[in-house]
């Protein structure tokens, strides 16, 4: 989930769509980028995706506008939200072609972390849909990814503006920590639900002689968190001084 998307915050070398590139602090060694063409559609699926993100922004605060109260939102962006977190599936072809220089491994876990809470947690187990955690972990997410695709953007474009770069090095201090909150008592909240209906669960005896436990891989996702967070927020932190400090010295030397 979050904890999955972190290195995402930390990384990324403007290929646009991949999620975990090398860092732009890494010394005087430029990987090739893209062709022309692979260039073009990747500055098309970002500013596809920033708009999308935007899409969701604008309907959580109308919806806020509307109602007055920041409860039950989630409704009111259910469908762009699948949508546009659904097409991060993109993500993972993108580096299993090549036209992006990241980890098809860690791009999949990262991107299908989302896709399971969104479509296994949320979708799936209605009554969480009211829940507060719900619109915590999207609020992080939207403003996490309007950034993340608006630095992508720019990069391909070779015209980053400081303040994006900024913006997402550092806006995660907060963004990470929130999104992981959210994602936890949401699952948390799924829990109970999610063991009186059986969701995904199977049981024996059957032909297969298998069995799995949804309610308890839930548990096990949630305790899969622990040792994830401290790890990926600190090398977060490490990667902001790194980046950031890279630039500001580049800065002086213009």
């Amino acid at each position: 989930m979050a904890a999955a998307s972190a290195i995402a915050a930390t990384r990324g070398n403007g290929g646009g769509g991949g999620r975990a590139g090398a860092g732009e602090a890494s010394g005087t060694r430029k990987k090739k980028g893209p062709g022309p063409l692979a260039t073009a559609y990747l500055v098309i699926y970002n500013v596809v995706m920033t708009a999308g993100w935007l899409v969701i922004a604008v309907g959580l605060v109308r919806a806020y506008l509307a109602k007055g109260s920041y409860h039950s939102l989630y409704y009111s962006i259910e469908k762009p939200l699948k949508f546009f977190q659904t097409g991060a599936l993109l993500e993972i072809l993108h580096c299993a072609v090549g036209i992006v220089p990241s980890s098809v491994v860690l791009t999949s876990f990262q991107v299908m972390s989302r896709v399971f809470l969104i479509w296994a947690v949320t979708h799936s187990v209605k009554e969480v849909q009211n829940e507060d955690s719900v619109l915590l972990f999207v609020v992080a997410w939207t403003v996490t990814e309007i950034i993340r695709y608006s630095f992508y953007t720019f990069s391909l474009l070779n015209h980053l503006p400081y303040l994006i770069k900024w913006a997402r090095y550092t806006l995660f201090i907060v963004l990470y920590p929130m999104g992981v909150s959210g994602e936890l008592l949401t699952i948390y909240a799924a829990l109970p639900f999610v063991r009186q209906a059986g969701l995904y669960s199977i049981s024996l005896p059957n032909k297969y002689n298998f069995s799995f436990d949804y309610h308890a891989f839930l548990i096990l996702v949630m305790i899969f968190y622990i040792p994830l967070f401290p790890q990926l927020y600190f090398h977060m932190i490490y990667q902001r001084r790194k980046v950031l400090s890279h630039t500001d010295e580049h800065r002086k030397f213009e």
